[in-house]
């Protein structure tokens, strides 16, 4: 029977499952809406369900790990996550809850990453950052996150957090954020962060239109100035940040995916040309930024390249390689380690 992996993308709009087969590709989907403000019981119950919906698909049967991709921060050695989109979870132990779901039985124990690393490792085995050697993967969607890869390798850091790029502060004097440091980008350039600040300049979207950061950018691409000027003052905190960490890392590539990046050049545009004035430094200089190869499924079959990656995992000191045959990317934590499970 064909390997499959489970996968879930926990965000702070929607909580999506998936089934992937071995060549990374998306078999069966499901998806509810996640409810961000609800206590902790009801965001776990949405989860089940996403869970049993999957588990209907005869395919279920030849699942052999589950990946979890969720907003941040996470802590991977302790199986814990404390959204900052989600306030209803603070270090809650989502593994040892899904591992509890009676479906997943026979399944190894489910394997935790941050969404933005879990995107990271699907680009880098898969995607825009395939075959790269150092690079900076980002989600701009209701939040913002992001992932490295470090000398061909996806890095983790002690906890899962590495890369975690929402929360630099690009605006000392800026307004406080959920995480509770002033001026992040995520306060700037989220999906959220886009809506609110058009809205404040006047905006409103079309009659019978949903308000969100895709109705901006329609109104952006038919010239409306506050739509403009919201998308340029996130290009602007999105291009400070990356010039930012250009600089500690050196970078050759970055990726950006997630609901924001669905823009287009209404985002890309005004990017690439703030990142000129952040990034002057000799080895920062004209680094290209490019939109995700895997789109919305990114955050799925990294949480399944995870799950492989441990389920696979080689003998102790032995050498990965970046981009494996089997779905599973070299993943690194701050020690060299391949990623735990939380147990």
């Amino acid at each position: 029977m064909t390997t499959v992996y489970g996968a879930l993308d926990i965000g702070g709009t929607k909580i999506a499952g998936a089934l992937v087969d071995s060549a990374g590709t998306v078999v069966v989907r499901a998806q509810r809406p996640t409810p961000a403000r609800e206590p902790a019981p009801a965001l776990m119950a949405a989860v089940d369900e996403v869970l049993g919906e999957l588990a209907e698909d005869p395919r279920w049967d030849a699942v052999s790990a589950l990946g979890i991709a969720s907003a941040g921060p996470v802590d991977t050695s302790a199986g814990t996550v404390s959204p900052v989109n989600i306030p209803g979870w603070r270090r809650f132990p989502l593994v040892d809850r899904v591992a509890a779901h009676p479906r997943l039985a026979r399944c190894a124990r489910p394997v935790l990453a941050g969404d933005a690393v879990a995107m990271t490792a699907a680009e880098h085995w898969r995607g825009a950052a395939r075959g790269v050697a150092n690079a900076l993967c980002m989600v701009v969607s209701t939040g913002v996150g992001g992932g490295l890869v470090l000398g061909g390798s996806v890095h983790f850091g002690r906890t899962g957090n590495a890369g975690h790029i929402g929360h630099i502060s690009v605006d000392l004097d800026g307004a406080v954020c959920p995480c509770g440091a002033p001026g992040c980008v995520e306060g700037l350039a989220s999906g959220t962060a886009i809506l609110a600040h058009a809205r404040q300049a006047g905006w409103a979207p079309p009659p019978g239109t949903a308000a969100d950061a895709a109705a901006v950018a329609a109104s952006a691409r038919a010239g409306d100035p506050r739509a403009l000027a919201a998308y340029e003052r996130a290009a602007q905190a999105l291009a400070a940040a990356i010039a930012a960490t250009a600089a500690l890392v050196e970078l050759d590539l970055v990726v950006i995916g997630g609901g924001v990046a669905q823009a287009g050049e209404v985002l890309f545009a005004p990017l690439r040309r703030r990142l000129a004035e952040y990034a002057v430094l000799d080895f920062t200089r004209g680094l290209p930024v490019v939109p995700a190869g895997l789109a919305l499924d990114a955050g799925l079959v990294g949480a399944a390249a995870v799950a492989a990656a441990v389920v696979s995992r080689p003998p102790a000191g032995a050498r990965t390689g970046a981009v494996p045959t089997a779905p599973a990317p070299a993943l690194r934590t701050g020690a060299g380690a391949v990623l735990g499970t939380g147990a």
